[in-house]
């Protein structure tokens, strides 16, 4: 059973009844300081248990295999035996090899795409739209772009595209804050655009409190128009689990 203190973070994302984001784009925001890295984990437990015939293709650029293993069992899910079980098809691109200097990336992005589509082809039809893509994080992507928000646009871009053509849910966490300049750059701009859930972590107003680490907004979108709904609480990271509460809820 599903510690009582996530069930804010499941219910938020629309994860309570079942895994509910296949066709939908979520994008993850937090801080060098205050990790949304919990919520990728949360996501990634959920999908393995929403569907038997569900599977992740996680595109890896933070940490390699064993740092998410490690975690994951952690909150009583096994990554290895899901890779073992062609669940998890884990992409480190932790190696990539970059181009020199000013050079454009775009061939090895579009390899990394041709690789996500040869996975979701590969399964059985009635599969497909069972598949979630996960990218931890954006940011990296543009160390490994040597600064081309172009090729990074184009290749998040094919990615959210397969949520429509497959109906595959596109996850993707990014650090806003490692942007030097003061205005959101390109990316942020257009990845917040096309969400359909966005989810941000940020440290309390006040600064980190011993029972509080940060708050956690989670809105859901439906483009041209308002956010339909909006959650904001508060939540602190344990050594096993994440708590998740309404501001001056938890004594």
């Amino acid at each position: 059973m599903e510690h009582k203190e996530l069930n804010l973070l499941t219910e938020s994302l629309g994860l309570h009844s079942n895994n509910n984001l296949y066709g939908r784009f979520v994008l993850v925001e937090d801080t060098v300081d205050t990790s949304a890295a919990f919520v990728l984990h949360h996501i990634l437990k959920r999908t393995f248990s929403s569907h038997p015939s569900s599977s992740v293709i996680f595109l890896a650029l933070s940490n390699p295999f064993s740092h998410y293993d490690r975690i994951l069992r952690k909150i009583g899910c096994n990554l290895a035996a899901q890779r073992d079980n062609n669940r998890l098809f884990f992409i480190d691109l932790l190696m990539l090899q970059f181009p020199d200097e000013g050079k454009s990336n775009h061939n090895g992005f579009a390899a990394v795409f041709e690789k996500i589509e040869r996975v979701i082809k590969a399964l059985p039809q009635d599969n497909m739209k069972f598949v979630t893509i996960m990218i931890d994080d954006i940011s990296f992507l543009e160390v490994a772009a040597n600064g081309s928000s172009n090729d990074v646009l184009d290749f998040l871009h094919y990615c959210y595209t397969l949520t429509s053509e497959y109906g595959c849910a596109f996850v993707a966490l990014n650090h806003r804050d490692i942007y030097l300049n003061e205005e959101k750059p390109d990316i942020i701009l257009e990845m917040e655009h096309l969400a359909d859930i966005l989810v941000k972590a940020e440290p309390l107003a006040t600064g980190l409190a011993k029972d509080v680490h940060g708050q956690l907004m989670v809105l859901h979108k439906q483009h041209g128009i308002s956010p339909v709904k909006i959650h904001n609480f508060h939540f602190k990271v344990k050594e096993n689990s994440i708590e998740c509460f309404y501001p001056g809820t938890k004594i």
